[in-house]
């Protein structure tokens, strides 16, 4: 069974991802970390990653691999290293690049067919696994998000002002939803839940709520 987590930047995504997977028994998959990965792989490499054309070899030849919850590249654990400032500056570029955009998509595909998936990001839905057997649409009030996000930053040591946090969450949201390749879409056949006001928990118990049902209508469509 694959379940898709799409929405927009600071919504909860992941930590509603990974929670869920955990009840369900289900695998998650990072994708912002694999186009992290591609970002760094270009940075080693000395490819300009603001050139299209400079990446579309990059794209042939990259494959990541992940073992357990921890990511490698050509055998080097990079799961740390692919959240460096640097790296989360050129990943924008990278995640442009309609190559390597869509050898992503062959390799969550691959992963898709091996196992029960829980995966997010901005096209699992609408792009990557358009015949998902669940798909939900997370969204916050861009206020809300920006409050979320500026916590994260106060719990890593970061002192940002919320109003620049704003800033940032509302120009993110402007771009993602104008990307040339993998635009943020809301999948016509998705759930969407706000998430304003609810805690992860309650949100998670929502859409394990409508996992289930859905496990169970698949399971009784099987045995008719």
């Amino acid at each position: 069974m694959i379940i898709t987590i799409d929405g927009p930047a600071a919504a909860g995504k992941s930590t509603a991802a990974r929670m869920l997977a955990a009840r369900l028994g289900f695998r998650y998959l990072d994708t912002g970390a694999m186009y992290r990965a591609a970002a760094l792989a270009a940075m080693r490499a000395g490819i300009d990653w603001k050139d299209p054309a400079q990446l579309e070899p990059l794209a042939g030849r990259f494959r990541p691999e992940w073992q357990g919850s921890r990511l490698f590249l050509d055998g080097e654990d990079i799961t740390d290293a692919v959240r460096s400032p640097d790296v989360t500056e050129a990943t924008r570029f990278v995640a442009d690049s309609p190559k390597l955009r869509e050898r992503m998509a062959e390799l969550q595909r691959e992963i898709g067919r091996t196992c029960d998936l829980v995966t997010e990001g901005r096209d699992q839905g609408s792009l990557v696994f358009p015949h998902a057997e669940c798909k939900f649409f997370l969204t916050a009030d861009p206020r809300e998000r920006a409050k979320r996000r500026a916590a994260d930053y106060a719990a890593q040591g970061k002192a940002i002002a919320w109003e620049d946090v704003l800033q940032a969450i509302l120009e993110r949201d402007r771009a993602d939803a104008s990307r040339p390749v993998g635009a943020l879409r809301r999948p016509p056949d998705a759930v969407v839940i706000s998430t304003d006001g609810l805690t992860v928990e309650e949100v998670v118990a929502e859409m394990e709520r409508i996992v289930r049902e859905r496990q169970a209508r698949l399971s009784q469509s099987q045995r008719d």
